[in-house]
């Protein structure tokens, strides 16, 4: 078993250069703290930027600097000034952060952002192929490192990576006006498992998926090449002991233990032993909301006079990017609300606002959480938002009330909370005296419900999840799939090829031997589809079928002149030979009247979809739609045919992006077997793409090689990956 090496943008150290020596000293960050777990001992290693420039680490302590990592278990990547400029305050907080966070007006689409951004991802990537092996498990982490899971793929195809993003995924049709939408989704598809912290941001991103790149997704499985990536949703949780433990210590702390801005609230909750405190905390950030939350305090205050000097509103606006000019522009917006407010509202003997412009040290924290009646959180937009659990998990008697924001994403877990649309001061004003006024036992009731969850799904255990998910996907690999046609498979096909006296071949067409096209009547054989199966048809001993759901009319125009055996319209037509197709079963087509009207309805519904009508069936193709909307449409329409069908002769089937309606007694299968009963084969090979395919599988005997093309489950005994492939094993057979 390998090490576990995790990468993201900044180590959980901190390097400071004291008296011409360097010092190591670890973070308290939220994923340093969950990320303990995993990261321990000499079974792991950290990977990323150790917060120094290159043009800030004399030559002489470079040495020094890879030593006090090593103690802790790290290893830099390297970055000049350029890069941080243009990798970290350049294309991951001006492009983007603003652009997940749906403030599409502040992201910046630079070319010089992106070529940094890839280069950079790069090194990162380069890192890890130099510090790590085959077997190791490598997880990725963040917004700034999206391209590095397909970057380290190309090079380490069998390595099992995972990547876990930290903020929110913003829906379809905000992400596709980024520029290079598909390079992302491709470079965050490297990974074998992609974790988000609500289920929202996951459909987000399957939908992006499915729609910019046009791949197959089943449930929560994206279908790639010849891989299968699991997507998922993991909200990470706090290291709950660490926050509650330091609340019941803060409690027994005496006079002379206690911190300066503890004496402080002291003095004024004696001064003013009914004021309510109201905490808000964040990282002075336009997705935090904090400028919204101050005009709703400014609303409240109006609409509900009577509190003026019974509440107190705490910010603590953390410095963040300040070198950003967005966030330079807020700090000067948020400072002169607080002082317009202030000046507004504030008496002799009260201030309705403190503002605190700063970091605060852990104990200052637990002051705040511990002290305050009421904590505030509206952020517009938050991947998570762990300072509404951190103050929940404060709470040792129970009380306190937390308003969040449902833009949050751990307000899907914290339904106790007072939910509210930071938008809607309405909606804030009355909360806040709602929050105010709250009796103590229905604030027990709910932070006893809010403390046991947290408690249970702290940080630890959401890392160990997803790690548990991680490794549970590199031992099962695609065991749900079928065996992949690897050399030495085809090997020992080519060996009982070559030695039968008869072999009978069923080769699918759409799919298979050819790829999709928007128009189906346009997917026609290329020279060498024909070269090839001229060699295999004249082969001696060997019985071709080309089997297909196609119309008689079309497969005659591109074949009937080269003689192919041929079953068309899933079994209903057959034509050996080259000679004229006939009926190879009995089938009715009153139906189709009845049918018909149907399947025109949702043509006129899903724009982009049409009918196909052949002789005893009918097809309603969406693969031009959009491709959400295409499966919505596919289930309803399954839904509508199935009430009609009733017990009558005819059945839906389910292919490729299209429903096709026909006769219950056709399907590939049933023809197959037919074919297979005229003669004594001793090799009989299928292949196909989509479920129409599954028929023969099932239905042709054990000994028969039986081939999927694509991942997905199946009755086949092996797969392919694509069309490509495909031709390269008829080549073999064509040339034994």
């Amino acid at each position: 078993m390998g090490k576990t090496i995790i990468i993201s943008n900044r180590l959980p150290v901190q390097l400071q250069i004291n008296n011409g020596g360097i010092n190591a000293v670890p973070s308290v960050g939220g994923l340093a703290t969950g990320m303990k777990s995993v990261h321990s001992g000499s079974e792991s290693l950290w990977i990323g930027w150790s917060g120094l420039t290159d043009e800030d680490i004399p030559a002489e302590l470079e040495g020094d600097i890879d030593k006090a990592l090593k103690k802790n278990g790290c290893a830099k990547v390297s970055l000049n000034a350029e890069e941080i400029d243009g990798f970290y305050y350049g294309f991951s907080n001006r492009t983007v952060w603003p652009l997940f966070h749906y403030f599409l007006e502040y992201s910046e689409f630079e070319l010089n952002f992106w070529n940094v951004y890839k280069s950079v991802n790069q090194k990162f990537a380069d890192a890890i192929i130099e510090n790590s092996g085959e077997d190791d498990t490598i997880w990725v982490h963040d917004y700034q490192l999206m391209l590095v899971p397909q970057m380290v793929r190309e090079k380490r195809p069998n390595t099992t990576i995972g990547f876990f993003l930290h903020i929110p995924f913003p829906s379809y049709e905000i992400f596709r006006t980024l520029p290079w939408r598909e390079e992302i989704l491709e470079g965050l598809l490297g990974s074998d498992l992609i974790g988000f912290h609500t289920y929202d941001y996951e459909r987000h991103f399957l939908s992006s998926v499915r729609r910019l790149l046009g791949l197959e997704v089943s449930f929560n499985d994206v279908f790639m090449d010849n891989r299968v990536i699991k997507v998922d949703s993991f909200p990470m949780g706090i290291d709950y002991k660490k926050f509650k433990n330091a609340a019941s210590s803060h409690k027994l702390e005496n006079s002379e233990e206690r911190s300066d801005l503890q004496m402080r609230l002291d003095s004024h909750k004696a001064s003013a032993p009914d004021t309510k405190l109201i905490l808000s905390i964040d990282r002075l950030d336009y997705s935090k909301g904090i400028a919204k939350r101050l005009n709703a305090f400014e609303y409240f205050l109006n609409k509900y006079p009577e509190y003026k000097e019974k509440v107190r509103l705490i910010i603590l606006a953390v410095p963040s990017r300040s070198n950003v000019p967005q966030y330079q522009l807020l700090k000067k917006e948020i400072d002169e609300l607080v002082g317009r407010i202030n000046g507004e509202f504030s008496t002799v003997n009260w201030t309705p606002i403190w503002y605190f412009y700063r970091s605060m040290p852990f104990e200052n924290l637990i002051d705040l959480y511990t002290n305050s009646d009421i904590a505030w959180l509206t952020p517009l937009r938050d991947g998570m938002n762990l300072v509404a659990k951190e103050y929940i998990a404060t709470r040792t008697d129970k009380t306190g009330v937390l308003i969040l924001s449902e833009m949050a994403g751990s307000a899907y877990e914290m339904n106790e909370a007072l939910l509210i649309n930071p938008n809607n001061f309405e909606e804030q004003a009355d909360t806040l005296q709602k929050a105010i006024n709250m009796p103590v036992e229905e604030q027990i009731s709910r932070n006893t419900f809010l403390q046991n969850r947290l408690e249970r799904y702290n940080v630890e255990v959401w890392a160990n999840e997803f790690m548990n998910a991680l490794n549970q996907k590199r031992e099962l690999g695609h065991a749900f799939i079928s065996q992949k046609m690897t050399d030495g498979c085809l090997n020992s096909i080519m060996e009982k090829y070559t030695k039968a006296s008869k072999r009978l071949l069923f080769l699918d067409y759409d799919g298979t031997l050819a790829g999709f096209h928007k128009d189906p009547q346009k997917a026609s054989p290329d020279e060498e589809l024909y070269e090839l199966l001229d060699e295999l048809d004249n082969q001696e001993n060997t019985t071709l079928f080309l089997i297909s759901g196609r119309d008689k009319q079309t497969f005659g125009k591109w074949f009937l002149p080269k003689k192919y055996n041929m079953i068309v319209e899933h079994g209903v037509w057959i034509s050996r030979h080259g000679e004229d197709f006939k009926m190879l079963e009995k089938v009715k087509g009153q139906w189709m009247e009845k049918i018909r009207p149907v399947l025109e309805s949702f043509v006129d519904r899903t724009p982009g979809s049409f009918i196909e009508e052949k002789n005893y069936s009918l097809a309603w193709h969406y693969r031009n739609t959009d491709p959400d909307f295409g499966e919505k449409r596919a289930t309803e329409l399954n839904t509508v045919l199935t009430s009609l069908i009733g017990n009558d002769d005819i059945s839906v089937l389910n292919g490729n992006k299209v429903m096709e309606v026909k006769s219950s007694n056709v399907n590939k299968g049933r023809a197959a077997v037919r074919m297979l009963g005229e003669d004594d084969y001793d090799f009989v090979f299928a292949i196909g793409d989509d479920w129409t395919d599954e028929f023969m599988f099932q239905d042709l005997p054990d000994s028969a090689v039986t081939v999927k093309v694509g991942l997905k489950k199946t009755k086949a005994k092996y797969h392919v990956e694509n069309t490509k492939r495909v031709r390269e094993l008829l080549k073999r057979f064509a040339k034994p």
